[in-house]
């Protein structure tokens, strides 16, 4: 039985905690795209983005979720596939593979501060621990992600963006995104055992990585 869930567009809130990595091919997973879909490539490497997010009450839906994207092209120019998700809510998980094709599974979130002995007051990290379950089983390894914010940028970030995404009933599918909220520019890194989902990531830091705080954000069309 498919969870219940609510049409789209989704209006979500809260904060967020995104990263770009730079992947070899070599050691790229075999994550499956649209077709006429391509990976963006920077030299010989992939680019990758994770974005682990804290939904809060007040939006169409309330949970918590670990999302990773391939950066992509396409004839119309660069967009994003969202290649792994989990999240703590079957809402989310039957709304995201229904709607638009995305691959999230069921996991178990701990989320908050975690600060460093010698970091000073608002530069503390913030640890973000997702467990993964597949099939009702506990899913081994564990993945964390570490964060720590840096320098804020001045007003509201707005953001565009599309997810092109392999659907299993209309074959390929465009997920429009909209979001606004404050930035700061940050470190990350993420750490995660070997043979697992996420292994290519595993102790590697990001070229680039923000939070995004207070967000407001639109998933899917009106």
């Amino acid at each position: 039985m498919v969870e219940p869930f609510p049409p789209e567009p989704w209006h979500l809130r809260g904060d967020m905690f995104a990263a770009l990595w730079r992947v070899p091919r070599r050691d790229m997973p075999g994550w499956r795209l649209p077709a006429g879909v391509r990976p963006l490539r920077l030299g010989g490497s992939c680019l990758v983005v994770t974005f682990w997010v804290d939904y809060r009450p007040g939006g169409t839906l309330a949970y918590r979720e670990l999302l990773v994207a391939l950066a992509v092209r396409d004839r119309r120019g660069p967009a994003a596939c969202a290649v792994e998700a989990w999240v703590d809510d079957a809402r989310s998980r039957a709304g995201g593979r229904t709607l638009w094709g995305i691959p999230k599974e069921l996991g178990s979130f701990a989320f908050g501060p975690a600060p460093l002995p010698s970091a000073r007051p608002g530069r503390a990290p913030v640890r973000t621990r997702v467990v993964v379950e597949r099939g009702g089983k506990g899913f081994d390894p564990v993945v964390t992600g570490l964060h720590r914010d840096l320098l804020p940028l001045p007003g509201r970030l707005p953001v565009r963006g599309r997810l092109l995404q392999p659907h299993p009933v209309h074959g390929r599918c465009e997920v429009l995104l909209r979001l606004s909220g404050r930035a700061r520019l940050g470190r990350a890194r993420i750490t995660a055992e070997p043979g697992g989902p996420l292994s290519c990531l595993d102790g590697r830091s990001a070229l680039l990585a923000a939070s995004i705080r207070d967000f407001r954000m639109t998933v899917g069309r009106a």
